[in-house]
């Protein structure tokens, strides 16, 4: 059944646009309900309530089926709607079309809005695309192998809240840094005393001193740009790392399989017991050394496709393992 539900879903992904078949357009209906910041004022315990509620509603759901064709047709769309996300793919096409372009300023851009949209900390585009790929197929394929539709919805839906969670807290930083600026500039202005002798020259002074903290201040807000999420602000790999541990080594191994295993081998046997690196840093350091990365330095295109490709290949081979496991017995 799950064999089947897959073949159907990534047949059908691509060409089902609609709105109505993306998972943020029943999620912005879900928080909706809720409330936007419902989980950001009522902490964990909300969080967690605002996750199980949809995963036990379609497991109760499903279990009460017992029509196989219309559980087959209900997990298929479930698995529609989690798979894939349209920025990503809209952002690589743009992104080819301005490298192809030599437009390394336009492609630049769309790179870094993905990893904006996205809440990535800063790597390569075909480094962003390999975890994304992962994200959003192959870790979805695998808990819905597993756990059926209603382990794809809580994997899709764990990844999103954190995500917006993540999103909250950076613009808590950006305020946080503000304030303290602001603070500052305030005590270097404090520190000037005015005698009644020199009034008129030191307010001149005064005025030019907090003229140039002013301008000191917005640049130096302008250069931090990206606030140290570490400080107060989870990262979604630290919330995920132990959810993502063991798929993301069954992927990286498939990486193996269809790139240069002789060459991966070593990366991923030095990460296999690693509780420390970041899951996303194993899945791209041992695709990379899985595929022949030599290009021009000047060709950024050359990457995220050869990367791509490998994702591709890989998620072939996912599947086939899934189908053949599903046919002598071992999967349902």
């Amino acid at each position: 059944m799950s064999l089947l539900s897959l073949l159907i879903a990534i047949m059908a992904e691509r060409s089902l646009s609609g709105s109505m078949w993306q998972f943020n357009f029943y999620y912005n209906y879900y928080t909706h309900l809720f409330g936007k910041n419902f989980t950001a004022k009522h902490g964990t315990v909300a969080s967690v309530m605002f996750i199980i509620i949809p995963v036990i509603i379609t497991y109760l759901v499903l279990t009460s089926i017992h029509n196989g064709l219309i559980e087959l047709i209900l997990s298929t769309v479930i698995l529609i709607i989690c798979f894939g996300c349209t920025t990503t793919r809209s952002a690589y096409k743009n992104y080819l079309k301005s490298a192809t372009r030599d437009e390394e300023t336009t492609a630049e851009m769309y790179h870094q809005q993905l990893l904006s949209d996205k809440n990535l900390p800063q790597m390569g585009f075909g480094q962003a695309l390999i975890w994304l790929n992962y994200r959003y197929y192959i870790a979805i394929m695998l808990f819905f192998t597993v756990f059926g539709a209603a382990g794809a919805i809580f994997y899709r839906l764990l990844t999103t809240v954190i995500e917006h969670k993540k999103e909250q807290c950076i613009a808590d930083a950006y305020k946080a840094q503000a304030a303290e600026l602001s603070s500052q500039a305030d005590d270097n202005l404090d520190v000037e005393i005015v005698t009644e002798n020199d009034a008129d020259n030191d307010i001149s002074d005064a005025a030019e001193l907090q003229e140039d903290t002013q301008t000191t201040t917005t640049n130096e807000h302008q250069s931090n740009i990206a606030p140290n999420i570490s400080l107060g602000c989870q990262n979604h790999h630290d919330v995920l790392f132990w959810l993502d541990w063991l798929p993301v080594r069954i992927t990286s191994f498939g990486f193996m399989l269809v790139g240069h295993f002789s060459k991966a081998l070593p990366v991923w046997l030095e990460s296999l017991f690693d509780t420390a690196k970041p899951t996303h840093k194993i899945l791209i350091d041992v695709a990379e050394k899985s595929e022949d990365i030599m290009v021009n330095e000047n060709d950024c295109t050359a990457e995220p496709c050869l990367l791509v490709r490998l994702a591709k290949r890989n998620l072939l081979l996912v599947l086939a393992v899934i189908s053949i496991l599903t046919l002598s017995g071992f999967l349902n």
